[in-house]
């Protein structure tokens, strides 16, 4: 059986609980698919501010470089908006982990419905032929 080390960072606001769901969506998948999946816990943004007065500590970091894949929810929240650009969940945190994985874009999947192209803030040669993902 393949073992996948996996660190989990639930953020903040309503990231732990989409990190749950998700969480029981990997335990199906492991066991259908025959892997093991070693989770880690960290702690990422506000979560992480609060406890550690940096939104994305060493330890985390370590965990992250050294897992297989990292399974992040959301960070950020009003109650963090008051610190400096490079202590914000969004910066401190996401940025400079996108930055030390050297991963340079969050890509979401995108449906296009034709019946609202006219309320779309894409530009209209965009809309006409959209690039293939």
């Amino acid at each position: 059986m393949k073992t996948y080390k996996i660190a989990v960072l639930p953020g903040d606001g309503i990231g732990p609980e989409v990190m749950k769901e998700a969480l029981k969506v990997l335990e199906v998948i492991s066991g259908k698919h025959s892997i093991t999946l070693e989770q880690q816990v960290g702690y990422i943004g506000g979560a992480a501010y609060d406890r550690f007065k940096t939104p994305l500590p060493e330890e985390t970091l370590n965990m992250c470089h050294q897992a297989d894949a990292v399974l992040l929810g959301s960070v950020g929240g009003p109650q963090w908006d008051h610190l400096p650009p490079a202590q914000t969940p969004e910066s401190g945190g996401l940025l400079s982990l996108r930055k030390a994985l050297r991963l340079y874009a969050n890509l979401r999947p995108v449906v296009f419905f034709e019946s609202l192209k006219d309320n779309s803030p894409l530009a209209a040669h965009v809309l006409k032929n959209p690039p293939d993902l």
